[in-house]
């Protein structure tokens, strides 16, 4: 007695699509190409696999690095390349330079840029930032109202408490622009203490420290969060007029002589 043929079901349908049921992401986008390049080069099983499985390395990478820019909050900035080195009056460019190579991630060292408005502090935090995403490092940029507003909340506060405090690299922007209450200062040092001597923290300030109790009236922690945020940090000020303003005072002038 002849036993009945056996029929294959296709769950989904097409190659691709089963391709991307277990999981693969590169190969169905561009299969026919795959195989047709596979076919002209007569590549071996082997070759095959190997070819495969260099593709999807290299798209999960590629979706991996995304994913971290995304949720990094770096968003768009000025390359480092266009900084003009000669505008503020005083900068150490070796110190930036330096940071820009991130020898102070493993190190677990803090820097922190002071200035005034203008003079970039932002721009270059974020190219740190983004070089350090690049390099395979898991990544936070938020300003420090942000941060303040997020674990003030009682909702999820030991988990985002949790997150700022584990996650590779944390760029704390813009500390002294606004004024916090002693209880955001707690949280901010509850930050800061939690990273000391495990991750680094990136801080951006247009305040000089002796003006902090300024930016954090009645707050009793205000010298703790200091000595632990310098005891292992890089300090580096920058002066001069604000770059902004310059570039304002520019385009109005260029406006002005086209009329």
């Amino acid at each position: 007695m002849n036993s009945p043929a056996l029929k294959t079901t296709t769950p989904n349908h097409s190659l691709p699509a089963q391709l991307q049921q277990i999981g693969l992401r590169a190969l169905p986008a561009q299969l026919d190409d795959f195989l047709a390049r596979a076919a002209k080069a007569r590549w071996s099983p082997h070759q095959i696999l190997e070819q495969l499985a260099l593709a999807e390395i290299a798209e999960r990478s590629r979706r991996s690095l995304e994913r971290r820019l995304r949720l990094s909050g770096i968003k768009r900035f000025k390359p480092i390349a266009d900084f003009e080195w000669s505008w503020p009056t005083k900068i150490e460019r070796d110190v930036i330079e330096r940071a820009l190579t991130l020898d102070f991630l493993p190190e677990g060292r803090n820097l922190v840029l002071v200035g005034r408005n203008g003079l970039g502090k932002t721009m270059i935090a974020q190219n740190i930032c983004h070089a350090a995403v690049l390099a395979g490092h898991s990544v936070l940029f938020r300003s420090a109202p942000r941060i303040a507003r997020r674990v003030a909340s009682p909702e999820g506060r030991r988990r985002k408490l949790r997150t700022y405090a584990n996650i590779g690299l944390l760029c704390i922007d813009e500390v002294g622009y606004l004024s916090f209450d002693d209880k955001a200062a707690d949280l901010l040092y509850e930050v800061v203490n939690r990273r000391y001597e495990r991750k680094p923290v990136i801080l951006t300030t247009n305040r000089p420290f002796k003006e902090w109790t300024e930016v954090f009236p009645n707050a009793t922690c205000i010298v703790t969060l200091l000595d632990r945020l310098l005891h292992h940090a890089d300090v580096t000020v920058i002066e001069g007029d604000s770059y902004r303003v310059r570039e304002s005072e520019q385009e109005t002038a260029a406006r002005r002589r086209k009329k």
